[in-house]
């Protein structure tokens, strides 16, 4: 993967297809740390999860490299689930008490 960037003078790059992902990729992963707003990070943690899920099957990787991405794609799905879970839970702070009688 030793490949040369072609540099202009805008902040543009011409990069390899795998790694222009994982660079896309540790950009979403910095958002995701940076993020404040939850529904933010629940997007970028479904489209880690996929470009993670993209590089772990990237024929120019190295097996190691693709086992360890697929080991973090893992990790990042947990995060997604869990978040998914906590967002639909509901909180009894929230629910409207009974009446007491109908009428």
């Amino acid at each position: 993967m030793n490949t040369d960037i072609e540099m202009s003078g805008e902040e543009e790059y011409h990069l390899p297809c795998a790694e222009a992902l994982l660079a896309g990729t540790l950009a979403l992963m910095t958002g995701h740390a940076q993020a404040c707003c939850d529904n933010h990070r629940q997007l970028m943690n479904a489209k880690i999860v996929a470009n993670l899920s993209q590089l772990g099957e990237h024929p120019i990787l190295s097996p190691q490299f693709r086992t360890a991405l697929w080991s973090l794609r893992t990790h990042w799905e947990v995060l997604q689930r869990q978040r998914t879970a906590a967002a639909t839970a509901s909180d009894p702070r929230l629910w409207h008490a009974s009446p007491s009688s109908f009428q």
